[in-house]
């Protein structure tokens, strides 16, 4: 029995082979031909799976991304400096979405002391991230 062997450069070379052996080198390329073809069913493009934008984000809304990310990050290093009352207060104002009026009657103290506690805050923030 003859087998060809077709190597990656091109060349075909014939090799006579025993009965026996040709067979089962014929049964080992179909079960290669066939797992081939199986794994090729299971893949498939990436390109294909974008639809208008909806599976992968573009490159401008990855960049967005590390920018908010940098920024957020910033913040907190920023939050870090502030002592653990002044904390508390920037997370009663915009964590809990808290009034001014409702924050001062529970400290028992007037809204403008919060409203100035704020200010002091924002000012020190903006100090450190600049």
């Amino acid at each position: 029995m003859k087998i060809t062997y077709e190597f990656v450069t091109g060349e075909v070379s014939e090799v006579e082979v025993d009965e026996r052996l040709g067979g089962m080198l014929l049964d080992l390329k179909r079960q290669q031909d066939n797992n081939d073809q199986k794994e090729t069913r299971r893949h498939f493009s990436l390109n294909g799976m974008d639809y208008e934008g909806e599976l992968f984000a573009s490159a401008e809304d990855t960049e967005g991304e590390a920018v908010r990310r940098e920024d957020m990050a910033r913040l907190y290093s920023a939050m870090e400096a502030l002592s653990p009352s002044q904390r508390e207060l920037v997370r009663k104002v915009y964590f809990e979405e808290r009034s001014f009026a409702s924050i001062a009657r529970e400290e028992g103290v007037g809204e403008s002391a919060i409203r100035d506690r704020m200010k002091r805050i924002h000012k020190k923030l903006e100090k450190i991230l600049k």
